[in-house]
């Protein structure tokens, strides 16, 4: 059985009921396309609660991104960039802010009592690759990298730090994959702050892998390898959470 779709101008109707199995013939009528071929609404159209499809058509398709059409977007969103595509973080919460911001004072004074360089939190872009960006929650970034950095945006870092957040999409994000490439990025520290099972694992660089400093939880304090001296109390973490 055959089905005739009929869209003109955009608007669509269908003769018959479909069926598993049933073939569709579309016939179109001053249809707009975009440049890739694909259909297009009516230019125009306003209905509520829809996306506006005409806007989307304006920006590349995931793939087609260049990294200067990446660094000129201007949003509150977190969005990442890996060769072409474009990664979309989640929305801080509350808890994770609270978090990041006890994290990001300790880390703070430890670094500006020394003079060791600066530290800073998302959003910022962390160019790892040419074709490839990254915005940590937490970055530190030591003299000697400072002085070699030009531009607007570091290459690369000394040490970063995720906390982890989201579903188990980001959580393998955090768990498994950034693993792989902040140590591919020659990062020397990953520190892994994951509220849900109450630890943090703390990753330091081995040649090109990364060895597990530390697993440290609730009654231990957690320490830096790159940053002897370095420490918190995991309790102090979460307690920055709770209210």
């Amino acid at each position: 059985m055959t089905s005739i779709l009929y869209i003109i101008a955009g608007e669509a109707t269908v003769g018959i009921d479909y069926l598993p199995g049933m073939k569709v013939m579309c016939v179109c009528y001053n249809v707009p396309m975009s440049a890739q071929g694909n259909i297009m609404p009516k230019v125009g159209s306003r209905k509520s609660g829809e996306p506006v499809w005409e806007l989307a058509h304006l920006f590349p398709y995931q793939g087609d991104w260049s990294v200067d059409e990446y660094l000129t977007l201007n949003t509150n969103h977190l969005i990442e960039y890996v060769d072409g595509y474009l990664e979309f973080l989640p929305m801080p919460t509350l808890s994770h802010q609270d978090i990041l911001a006890y994290l990001y004072e300790m880390l703070k004074l430890f670094v500006t009592a020394a003079s060791l360089g600066k530290v800073y939190f998302a959003p910022l872009r962390v160019r790892l690759t040419p074709k490839e960006y990254r915005e940590p929650d937490i970055v530190f970034i030591a003299n000697a990298r400072l002085e070699q950095t030009t531009g607007d945006y570091p290459l690369g870092a000394d040490l970063v730090m995720e906390i982890v957040s989201g579903g188990p999409e980001d959580r393998v994000r955090d768990l498994e994959i950034k693993p792989e490439i902040y140590a591919e990025a020659g990062i020397p520290e990953y520190w892994i702050v994951d509220p849900k099972d109450e630890v943090i694992i703390v990753l330091h660089l081995e040649k090109d892998t990364y060895a597990e400093h530390g697993r440290f939880t609730a009654g231990d304090i957690a320490t830096s390898a790159l940053l002897p001296g370095f420490s918190v109390l995991v309790a102090d973490v979460w307690a920055a959470a709770q209210r």
